[in-house]
């Protein structure tokens, strides 16, 4: 599930990523993951009960707290990208399911079989150990011009995401 074509149609596809774990602290990698993806034109929903915002954008206490808010301004979460404990997936999944995400994304280091059957049998793209800022990169991103081995071979520049 995780090949290059399925990466490239969840990373073209899904435009509001609510990042569950995001920190405020500009050190952690789940702020570095999220900020990149910032910048590259996707809409970062913040879930973390401690922080009131993170890159601007206001934090939510939980990932149906997150859904309910953009639903009354027309939007909807279309990722859940989990920067949580693998333990802690379980839950993550049925959220996700619950407010009709797209996929469910498991950071590297993150690989919850049970959470990611539930996701798959509810219609929901699984990416597990994986990391969304480095898939992006290497898949849209140019990293293969900077001499990186992306497994990627082709003769064509990658196609670029509209923003």
């Amino acid at each position: 599930m995780n090949d290059i074509a399925t990466l490239r149609r969840i990373l073209g596809t899904c435009r509001t990523i609510a990042v569950v774990g995001l920190s405020p602290q500009w050190h952690r990698p789940s702020f570095f993951a999220a900020k990149y993806m910032q910048a590259h034109g996707y809409r970062i929903v913040p879930v973390n009960p401690t922080a009131p915002e993170i890159l601007g954008e206001p934090s939510y206490p939980s990932v149906t707290e997150a859904a309910r808010a953009l639903a009354t301004k027309g939007e909807r979460i279309d990722m859940v990208d989990c920067f949580r404990r693998t333990e802690d997936i379980g839950p993550l999944a049925e959220e996700a399911i619950a407010v009709g995400a797209k996929c469910l994304w498991q950071q590297i280091g993150v690989v919850n079989e049970e959470a990611a059957a539930r996701a798959r049998a509810a219609g929901l793209d699984v990416v597990m150990d994986r990391c969304v800022k480095i898939e992006h990169a290497r898949l849209f991103g140019g990293l293969n011009w900077a001499g990186v081995n992306t497994r990627v071979i082709s003769s064509r520049r990658p196609q670029q995401l509209p923003y």
